[in-house]
């Protein structure tokens, strides 16, 4: 084997001037002939290091091992520490200095008091682990389940299996009362922490601040990494050894959905019986009459428009003060969505987005630019080209961005000693592998992550832009003057059923009749909101309905003609609410 690792290096020896080299056990060359040792080392990045030289001692009997634990702590001291280091990456972002420390650690000490898991006298009863081995049978029931996936580290099958164990089991845990967690009845009834909580009450501290920092941009941090939520246990002290069923509770196999973290925020502010959040003014940047500005400029529109969606908003009343109430009303504002169903019926409203007003538009708008030059109308059709190649564009960096991120964390959880061995081994493996793999071919630099920034899309000149900027076009070809007012020239207003229906969401029933270009309007905001299309769709559909009821208030008394009945001044089908 000497020969086979020296036979590229010829320098001779400065003693007696021979070529003959060897590897001593430290792994330093010396010389064969007068056995002097020089400085030079194997080299550990060479395919030799793929060998596995270790000298594994098989001991007969059951030895003893020595193991470190650590200190004592409980899981929410976890919890603790996770949201401490989340909070600092939001202050590092220029969130207001308060959010961490006057707001979220008051939520976080309520929700302890509520769930009795501190500051109250009668706490939450936890099963306190012996630090002992574990026993043989119990030993290989957890190898086995964790030996079947230890290529992926402890997969969704693992910890169902491991959880599976009752709270009163001898298998090992990091902390004192991981039982607890795992207790499917204790966990409904006492509302315990998870992690997509930690994004959950983080959002609450968001809303109550009233950040800019809307849920879509929490999510968008934490997918992007800028946030620590999938390997957040690794910013855990050193003393504080996770391991066994810490697992089920700290490791996360994917980042929850936009709905998820919004229902949980919900529930939240219900069980920790909050009051009355601050009011969203209009001067706040949570407002919808703000937001709204910040998404005209992103998808490009011109700034004619959100003259538009200010009148749409203070037609359906939402030009007011917005203020969440857990106690009366417990339904959280999705302030994001619905400033995206703002733009969209507006849109509606001057375009008619039903697949043939728009484009009649079009051709008279290109029709007045050819005309005069100077002409600056807006053009929906040039608008959604540059859109719909700015969306390819942007949905294949994500899809890349995706692929190169590393998923997998540098310090393992593990369920017990054996399958930690088992583990240990393969991902040593798989490491030497990859290092080997990278010689041949020539390593990639490792990817860079983007920095953090409110917008998906780049307008200009420039040429990383996704595209020109439209934003100084005007809205003069969908206008027109009516006694002196502006109104839209497009008479027709379409919508669908707006019949309200409580149980469920009637999306995927109407969606094959609903225009092409209001989905592709749906399909825009799910990709910057990263929301499901009949969350938008709703959202809609709940703005026409305000709208609706607010010009019916308005509206002055009719009187009824001749021969008229009561049940003939009846309000349409489609305001009617279904009280099933």
């Amino acid at each position: 084997m000497d020969d086979k690792e020296t036979h590229n290096y010829s320098e001779p020896c400065g003693q007696c001037s021979a070529v003959s080299w060897a590897i001593s056990d430290e792994g330093k060359y010396f010389c064969k002939t007068c056995h002097t040792i020089i400085e030079k080392t194997i080299d550990l990045t060479s395919e030799t290091h793929f060998l596995n030289h270790r000298v594994t001692t098989i001991l007969s009997g059951r030895g003893r091992r020595t193991i470190e634990y650590g200190r004592k702590w409980m899981v929410c001291e976890g919890f603790q520490f996770i949201l401490k280091h989340q909070a600092d990456t939001l202050l590092k972002l220029g969130v207001d200095p308060q959010f961490k420390e006057e707001v979220l650690c008051r939520l976080w000490r309520l929700y302890l008091q509520k769930s009795q898991q501190a500051y109250t006298t009668n706490p939450v009863s936890s099963t306190v682990f012996s630090l002992r081995f574990i026993d043989t049978d119990m030993e290989t029931m957890a190898e086995s389940s964790c030996a079947s996936s230890s290529d992926t580290e402890g997969n969704q099958s693992t910890a169902q299996s491991t959880a599976s164990m009752s709270a009163g089991s001898k298998v090992l845990s990091g902390s004192e009362d991981s039982s607890v967690y795992l207790t499917p009845q204790l966990r409904r009834n006492k509302g315990l922490m998870c992690m997509t909580k930690t994004l959950a009450l983080i959002h609450l501290a968001l809303l109550w601040t009233r950040e800019a920092l809307t849920l879509a941009d929490l999510l968008r941090l934490v997918r992007d990494g800028h946030m620590p939520y999938i390997n957040a246990y690794e910013c855990l002290p050193d003393e504080m050894k996770l391991f066994g069923k810490d697992a089920h509770i700290f490791k996360v196999e994917s980042i929850p959905s936009y709905g998820v973290v919004h229902k949980e925020a919900q529930i939240l502010a219900v069980f920790m019986e909050l009051s009355d959040f601050p009011p969203v003014s209009p001067q706040c940047l949570l407002h919808p009459m703000l937001l709204t500005a910040r998404y005209l400029t992103e998808i490009n529109l011109p700034d004619e428009l959100h003259v538009w969606v200010c009148r749409v908003m203070q037609m359906a009343g939402l030009d007011v003060c917005h203020i969440f109430t857990p106690n009366s009303k417990p339904c959280l504002p999705l302030y994001d969505v619905q400033a995206a169903a703002l733009i969209i019926v507006t849109l509606k409203l001057l375009f008619g987005c039903d697949d043939q007003t728009e484009w009649d538009l079009s051709n008279d708008a290109s029709e007045q630019n050819q005309k005069d030059p100077e002409q600056r109308s807006f053009n929906i059709r040039r608008w959604y080209k540059l859109l719909q190649t700015a969306l390819r564009r942007a949905g294949q960096r994500e899809e890349d961005g995706t692929a190169r991120r590393g998923w997998k964390t540098q310090t393992p959880i593990f369920y017990s000693w054996k399958s930690k061995a088992i583990m240990m081994k393969r991902r040593r493996s798989v490491e030497n592998l990859q290092a080997t793999f990278g010689m041949v071919t020539g390593s990639l630099p490792d990817p860079q992550c983007d920095p953090p920034s409110s917008f998906r899309f780049q307008w200009g000149d420039d040429e990383d832009s996704d595209g020109p900027t439209l934003y100084h076009q005007t809205l003069d070809g969908v206008l027109k003057q009516i006694d002196g007012v502006q109104m839209p020239s497009n008479p027709v207003y379409w919508h669908p059923v707006l019949r309200k229906c409580p149980q469920r969401s009637h999306f995927e029933e109407v969606r094959a009749t609903l225009p092409r270009m209001y989905k592709w309007l749906l399909a825009l905001f799910c990709f910057l909101l990263e929301v499901k299309p009949a969350t938008v769709h709703e959202e809609v559909l709940r703005l026409e309905r305000l709208i609706v009821k607010q010009q019916q208030h308005r509206a002055p008394p009719r009187k009824p003609c001749r021969g008229e009945t009561r049940n003939a001044r009846r309000k349409p089908a489609f305001c009617e609410e279904d009280d099933n």
